[in-house]
């Protein structure tokens, strides 16, 4: 079962797409979106987080710049497009959305007070400054692209965090890895595993680069974290 929920801002009201569980109430993970909106492969994890049980809400966080924003990665048109958006977009205004979208989750019937958020490239980033300045219960990023830039927000992560790296990572070089695992080893809320050969988005289901061994080994890794800090 799906629908939407406005979420109220001092800039305006914009959108999330909502799939509800067969059993409520349930926890909530919030579904952050790549660089090409909330498409059907957004909604597509969002339907599966519900159907192990959770509210998932995946919220439009390019509606300062065009709402309703659906590309996807099949042509080269739409990249362009998608990378126009990424290129345009305000971090420190995303994150503050994801933390009206919690705001807002949690007022929503049928949900428990607990809730997690879960990131993807773009949405990675996002989930990781999330962790750092949101009231979020559990985080988990997938290749965010730029973390490195923003590890000085690490010393306010009080949640536990788990990171998914892409070894052979095109928009994450192995510098950049290299610094964040360096920085964040020693922190006691962040757990961070690298999949060796594999490339960014290593998870997108018909992605270019789509493993399934190892996004099945990063997504059950989700599935138990958030089962153990959600519930």
């Amino acid at each position: 079962m799906s629908d939407t929920l406005a979420i109220e801002t001092a800039d305006g009201t914009f959108w999330a797409y909502v799939a509800r569980p067969a059993v409520q109430p349930a926890p909530v993970i919030v579904v952050i979106q790549e660089i090409f909106g909330v498409n059907d492969v957004m909604r597509a994890i969002a339907d599966d987080y519900a159907a192990q049980g959770y509210v998932a809400v995946c919220p439009d966080l390019f509606w300062r710049q065009e709402p309703g924003v659906q590309l996807t990665d099949q042509t080269q048109e739409e990249w362009d497009r998608a990378f126009g958006f990424y290129q345009g977009f305000d971090v420190n205004a995303g994150v503050a959305d994801i933390g009206a979208t919690l705001t807002a989750s949690h007022a929503m019937a049928g949900t428990t007070g607990k809730a997690g958020v879960v990131g993807f490239c773009l949405g990675g980033l996002l989930t990781f400054l999330s962790a750092a300045r949101t009231d979020g219960d559990a985080f988990v990023s997938y290749y965010g692209g730029g973390t490195d830039q923003y590890l000085n927000d690490a010393g306010t992560i009080t949640r536990p965090l788990l990171m998914h790296l892409a070894g052979e990572d095109e928009y994450i070089p192995a510098a950049a890895q290299e610094k964040i695992v360096t920085a964040l080893s020693g922190h006691k809320q962040v757990e961070i595993h690298s999949y060796s050969g594999r490339q960014h988005a290593f998870a997108r289901v018909g992605g270019a680069h789509y493993h399934a061994g190892d996004a099945k080994i990063a997504n059950d890794r989700t599935a138990a974290f958030f089962k153990k800090h959600l519930s």
